[in-house]
C-alpha cells in the first residue's frame, strides 16, 4: 500500500483518537434491531386544511386519532405543512407550526355565545339559534337602513349600515361567491381579512 507522509499522519491520528475515545468509555453500545417500532402517526386519519391565521393560505395536514366510530370524536394529535400544497410546499411560519396549541387551548371558543342586552355574562346557544339570530338581525337592519334611491332619484340599492369581512384563506371560487352574495344584499363596506 503506497502512502505518503501526510496520509500516514492522518491514519495514525484517526487511529489514536479512536482508541483514546474507546479507552475513556466512549465506545458505542451494541445495538439491536427493534422488531416492532411504534410510529407517532400510525392509525391516524389524515385531513387536509388551510391555515387560519393570515392571507397566505398555507396548506396543512391534520392528523387525528380515534376509533372511527359514528359518534366518536377524532382527536387531532399532529399538525404539519402540506408538501403538495402549491403555496407553502410543506413549510409553515411559527404561528402555523404552533397550531396544535391553538387547537388544544382551553380558552378556544367552540360554541356560539350571546350576551343579551343588559346582561354581564355570555350564554351558550345552539348553532341553529345563532344562525336564526344573525339572519333576523340582518333582515331588521336591512329593512330599516336600505337605500333604494339617492337624493337625485338615481337607483343605488345600498345598505350602508353593515360591513362584511371575508375570510383570507378562501379559494378564488369562494371569494367570487362571497362577493356576489354581499353585493346582492347591497352591502357597500366589504373587505378581506388579508388587508386588515
Amino acid at each position: 500500500m503506497d502512502m505518503n507522509r501526510r496520509q500516514f499522519f492522518k491514519v495514525c491520528g484517526v487511529g489514536l483518537g479512536a482508541t483514546s475515545m474507546a479507552a475513556l468509555g466512549m465506545a458505542p453500545e451494541t445495538s439491536y434491531a427493534e422488531s416492532i417500532r411504534h410510529f407517532k402517526l400510525t392509525n391516524t386519519k389524515e385531513t387536509r386544511n388551510t391555515c387560519p391565521y393570515c392571507s397566505v393560505g398555507c396548506g396543512l395536514i391534520l392528523y387525528s386519532r380515534g376509533t372511527g366510530g359514528k359518534n366518536v370524536d377524532q382527536q387531532i394529535i399532529h399538525v404539519e405543512g402540506d408538501s403538495d400544497h402549491p403555496v407553502n410546499r410543506g413549510s409553515l411560519c411559527p404561528k402555523g407550526a404552533g397550531l396544535l396549541d391553538f387547537i388544544k387551548s382551553p380558552n378556544r371558543l367552540q360554541h356560539p355565545m350571546v350576551r343579551k342586552p343588559g346582561a354581564s355574562e355570555w350564554t351558550r346557544i345552539s348553532w341553529d339559534e345563532a344562525l336564526d339570530r344573525i339572519a333576523r338581525l340582518m333582515k331588521e337592519d336591512r329593512d330599516a337602513n336600505f337605500v333604494q334611491q339617492n337624493a337625485l332619484g338615481q337607483t343605488v340599492n345600498r345598505w350602508t349600515s353593515v360591513g362584511f369581512l371575508a375570510a383570507s384563506a378562501a379559494s378564488n371560487e369562494t371569494g367570487y361567491l362571497t362577493h356576489k352574495v354581499v353585493r346582492n344584499l347591497g352591502i357597500v363596506g366589504f373587505d378581506n381579512q388579508a388587508r386588515v
